[in-house]
């Protein structure tokens, strides 16, 4: 009875029917991936991933930029014809950043490598390629999430862990564990679908774009300059608070301590971030209309508590196991990965309650803080990260990793004192 009645609860509620939805399709495209790490962890070497590590951490940095975080404001519009025009500045931004790139790395090739990693040198190629894919559907994927096209997202994200799956398992088949076939499956991991959403639009939607005029644009542009001028600096912070210090890790350590880091995130990020990424999209899409309401701090400390009651329990035992079962899942060449997954819980869980919600800073127009924030949370991540490789190089992974519980936990608190004055 009890049941039935819970299931009940969650169809009439929108707002757990649409994270229900993003979260059934990102749980299949986790759960294709996490199946087959066990086997790619035997197919690649640790330094594999260590390069697999370095790309990501760039091309996470360059695509969180690309739009100048025009896709960021799609949603909130009550125009679709200004939404419409954030998404074509946001497309039209990603483009200009595509070849900008391209025209670095063939102008400096060298010097790109360098910077990078020595071990991309052949595969340089592939940064502006993926700046292009996935600029291309984070921007989509907004205007899907405008328009509550969930299901269609979720299709996608199970698109892009199977493809990208398959080509990493053939390339490591076909051509001996090569570090190319991980970086070509990541690209395709993260950029598959564009073409989905993209053509969803023309279908769909084409008509709201077909009537967009000059002033549209203008008034989307000026109205929404903060994104640009203040959170494409706030999101750099962020992405680059956790990717520089990877690079950083890189350089200073010795072995492939980057490349357990990573899977360490991957095995922790997979549960927790497939749910904190749908309350994200789902909250982002609720949140803007709750705040026209008068109703965004009563919604927000309702979902804060539930994804603290969803995640305590789970981490905790991901914390105490990890140790143990990570060797036998990977194979005992990654059983530092299992002690890294353990000083990482508590950040994950600040993260977990955080993160979703700190669309919040954008909603009540607070990007000033937003960046002030992560400007500090670069600061701290980067400052342990270099303590670390000085002075005790052989815990450089649980540096960074106590540093993320920092700044996740210094922007709880700052997000708790917003929701007092909405």
């Amino acid at each position: 009875m009890l049941n039935n009645l819970r299931r009940e609860k969650i169809l009439k509620s929108p707002f757990l029917r649409r994270v229900s939805m993003l979260v059934g399709g990102t749980a299949i495209g986790q759960l294709i991936a996490i199946m087959a790490l066990p086997i790619l962890t035997r197919m690649y070497e640790p330094e594999a991933f260590s390069t697999l590590a370095v790309y990501v951490s760039v091309l996470s940095m360059l695509t969180a930029i690309a739009g100048l975080c025009f896709e960021y404001a799609i949603p909130l519009p009550r125009s679709d014809r200004v939404a419409a025009a954030l998404c074509l500045v946001a497309m039209g931004s990603v483009l200009a950043f595509t070849t900008v790139t391209m025209l670095v790395i063939v102008a400096f090739p060298y010097t790109f490598k360098t910077i990078i990693s020595d071990k991309m040198h052949s595969f340089l190629w592939l940064i502006p390629v993926g700046v292009f894919f996935v600029g291309m559907y984070n921007a989509l994927q907004y205007w899907g999430t405008r328009n509550k096209k969930f299901t269609l997202i979720a299709k996608t994200r199970v698109t892009q862990s199977l493809s990208g799956t398959v080509v990493k398992l053939g390339a490591g088949h076909f051509y001996s564990g090569s570090v190319f076939g991980l970086v070509l499956g990541q690209l395709i991991a993260q950029g598959a679908g564009f073409i989905t959403l993209g053509l969803s639009l023309l279908r769909n939607d084409w008509k709201v774009f077909n009537k967009l005029r000059y002033k549209h644009f203008l008034h989307a542009v000026s109205r929404y300059k903060n994104f640009p001028k203040f959170t494409t600096l706030e999101v750099f912070s962020n992405i680059g608070g956790m990717q520089i210090p990877v690079i950083l890790i890189a350089y200073y350590s010795v072995g492939a301590e980057v490349g357990y880091l990573m899977i360490a995130m991957q095995l922790l990020s997979a549960p927790m971030g497939m749910l904190s990424g749908a309350v994200a999209q789902v909250y982002l899409a609720e949140a803007a209309d709750k705040h026209h309401r008068g109703q965004l701090n009563e919604f927000t400390k309702k979902t804060i508590t539930s994804l603290a009651k969803v995640s305590a329990i789970p981490l905790l035992l991901a914390g105490v196991m990890a140790p143990f079962l990570v060797p036998l899942l990977l194979g005992d060449p990654w059983q530092r990965t299992g002690i890294l997954i353990s000083w990482m819980v508590p950040w994950f869980f600040v993260q977990f309650i955080t993160s979703p919600v700190s669309t919040i800073l954008y909603i009540t127009e607070n990007q000033r803080i937003a960046f002030v924030l992560q400007i500090m949370g670069l600061a701290i991540r980067v400052g342990f990260v270099v303590f670390a490789a000085y002075y005790t190089n052989n815990l450089i992974g649980e540096f960074y990793a106590v540093s993320g519980f920092i700044f996740y936990l210094l922007y709880f608190v700052v997000v708790l004192r917003v929701l007092k004055s909405v």
